[in-house]
């Protein structure tokens, strides 16, 4: 069999699926824009987007989603005719997909959605006090045209999260099935014998006052503020808290700030944390891990947006989460439960959450038990991958069985 992958940013989110298809002993193909370091069993085709050269604000995207589709079509029609894939497996959120159909159109095709704008009860205008400009819902609305079109071409569809497979159109979401990537619970995993070195040299052990946060840029969008003003607070009645914040110092998912200046440097100022914070720009996946493992509250905190892999490794990993009580988060974390919750814009609330966690009151090792197992559950990576493999393999043999 050989499987096709399409994704901008090599892998991604098929790392998994293609690690276990390469084993099988697949002929496994990634199209990507940014290629990865070279892996067995898999063959990489890299592909160029030629620069927008639209005025519109509101055609931006969609002119690098056209100009990307048809880089990945030249790709396609390049591939020789005896060795054409049976399936193709692609993200539908950049455009990689969207002329698929036109040059293989007997070769199914299964997409996955990652992430539908909207205007309203989204991350556009979570706690915005003024309404969404129409400039800025027509940009929204024109970002979705190429994956509205590449849905319209898909074979089947999944979504990470229930909430993410939610903010679809109805019209397409009865075709979108739910399957997550996968967390790896043997590697991410509680150790009360873990240590973390910090790059000052000093050792945390697991049972220290130490509040983590993780992100992969300081933004807004992941409650860096939020979770910088909690700091302070917490800080003046703990003094004993060691805080560590792993994020780069890029937009993120939002946009620069207006004066040009890092959020790092702007809440350090802020708060008057600089001797009391480590901040870590980045960490090899271990090492992360590793500090799940000795934190005593991980603050995770989210607008209305994709879920992040950390949250999930955090909570395999045992942790005591202290989230943001908004919709993507409360499908996996539950007040009480599994977790703590705390309005996303309420510091004091925050704060006064985290505190409980470093309280040693009676009833956390519960909460992160139930942390771990809501992960082994229901996000086991064996078990998501054994899912996907599944639709790939179901619509390898619906094309077959048509073909015949």
């Amino acid at each position: 069999m050989h499987v096709l992958f399409v994704h901008r940013s090599g892998s991604g989110q098929f790392a998994h699926l293609i690690a276990r298809l390469a084993a099988e002993g697949a002929e496994v193909t990634l199209v990507t824009e940014w290629p990865e370091p070279a892996q067995p069993g898999v063959h990489q085709i890299a592909y160029a987007v030629g620069e927008t050269a639209t005025t519109h604000p509101a055609l931006a995207a969609t002119e690098y989603h056209v100009r990307t589709g048809e880089a990945v079509a030249a790709e396609l029609s390049r591939l020789p005719r005896h060795d054409r894939p049976d399936v193709i497996v692609g993200h539908t959120g950049w455009g990689g997909l969207l002329f698929a159909k036109d040059v293989l159109p007997d070769v199914p095709l299964l997409g996955y959605c990652e992430y539908f704008y909207n205007a309203t009860g989204s991350d556009l205008d979570f706690g915005s006090a003024s309404e969404v400009t129409e400039a800025e819902r027509r940009r929204i609305r024109m970002r979705n045209a190429a994956q509205l079109l590449t849905l319209e071409a898909l074979d089947f569809a999944y979504a990470p999260t229930r909430w993410q497979r939610q903010q679809y159109p109805a019209s397409v979401r009865e075709r979108i099935a739910l399957c997550h990537d996968g967390i790896d619970v043997a590697a991410c995993r509680p150790d009360p014998e873990a240590v973390f070195t910090l790059p000052d040299g000093r050792v945390l052990r697991a049972g220290d006052p130490v509040v983590t946060f993780a992100a992969r840029d300081l933004d807004p969008y992941r409650g860096y503020p939020q979770f910088m003003r909690a700091a302070a607070r917490i800080a003046r009645q703990r003094p004993d808290t060691v805080f560590v914040a792993v994020g780069g110092d890029g937009p993120g998912y939002g946009r620069p700030r207006p004066d040009g200046r890092l959020w790092r440097e702007v809440m350090l100022a802020e708060t008057g944390l600089a001797e009391r914070i480590v901040h870590i720009p980045w960490l090899a996946h271990a090492e992360l891990v590793r500090l799940f493992q000795v934190s005593a509250a991980h603050v995770y905190l989210s607008v209305p947006f994709v879920l992040s892999w950390s949250l999930l490794e955090a909570m395999a990993c045992g942790c005591l989460i202290v989230g943001s009580a908004t919709p993507p988060v409360r499908e996996v974390v539950r007040d009480g439960v599994n977790g703590l919750l705390a309005p996303f814009f309420d510091e004091a609330a925050l704060a006064d959450r985290v505190l409980t966690g470093l309280s040693g009151t009676t009833g956390l090792a519960a909460l992160r038990q139930e942390a771990r197992r809501t992960i082994v559950r229901g996000y086991e990576r064996e078990a998501c991958v054994d899912r996907q493999l599944g639709f790939v393999m179901q619509l390898a043999a619906e094309a077959e069985f048509a073909a015949a």
